[in-house]
């Protein structure tokens, strides 16, 4: 695949942070929207007419390998797709930590691993969006910790493989996203969009990011919420 313009896919695009991190980068990329169906993703595509729909399932590794195939050339990929299946150790299951392993690392490692050829190809960047509990894990969030955690060690190790590719770690505190009012609602509180980040603050950030000229490496960036 050949482009004109950059070439950015972001996953987990049909909604939240994924939408408006699309909306950043279609000023100056072309942009694949990942989600598990068309139908997900048909907002953000009827808002940017030059983003193409890129469906798949992440954790049907048959289907990524299918979907990865015809891209050869990637200067951008923005790893948002995730889960956040919270409880504690003692409440927790073994179903409920492969499950969220699986969508929040092991799926990121292996679509990374798909696409290295076609980032290789362009000296890409890779972005993942981690979390403030890839910092700092606290009650109720093990098994989401333990994954973004390993998402961290992920950006690190891949960062000392290739050399060749811009890899960023971004660790955002609590967002304004449909999730958080589920995680809200879930610890019982009262729902304040203004104690969270703006989904296109965050989204700036990462544009910032993926713009910063090519003789420097942003590696790490952490956002917090400012209450003033």
């Amino acid at each position: 695949m050949t482009t004109a313009r950059p070439l950015a896919l972001i996953t987990g695009a049909g909604r939240g942070l994924g939408a408006a991190i699309a909306r950043d980068l279609a000023a100056d990329h072309d942009l694949l929207v990942g989600a598990r169906s068309v139908e997900a993703l048909a907002a953000v595509t009827g808002e940017l007419p030059g983003a193409t729909p890129w469906p798949v399932e992440l954790t049907d590794y048959p289907a990524v390998a299918a979907a990865c195939a015809p891209i050869t050339r990637l200067d951008v990929l923005v790893h948002n797709a995730g889960v956040a299946d919270l409880g504690t150790i003692a409440d927790s299951t073994v179903d409920q930590w492969r499950y969220t392993l699986e969508a929040n690392l092991i799926a990121v490692a292996e679509l990374t691993r798909q696409l290295l050829p076609a980032l290789r190809a362009a000296n890409g960047h890779v972005v993942l969006i981690n979390s403030g509990a890839g910092l700092r894990a606290n009650p109720g969030w093990a098994s989401y910790a333990a994954a973004k955690f390993g998402l961290r060690a992920f950006a690190d190790a891949l960062r000392a493989e290739e050399p060749g590719l811009r890899v960023t770690s971004v660790f955002p505190g609590r967002i304004d996203t449909d999730m958080q009012r589920e995680i809200i609602a879930g610890e019982g509180r009262e729902y304040r969009p203004e104690e969270f980040l703006k989904p296109s603050t965050v989204a700036a950030a990462v544009g910032n990011a993926v713009r910063t000229p090519a003789d420097a490496h942003p590696a790490e960036l952490v956002l917090r919420p400012w209450r003033h």
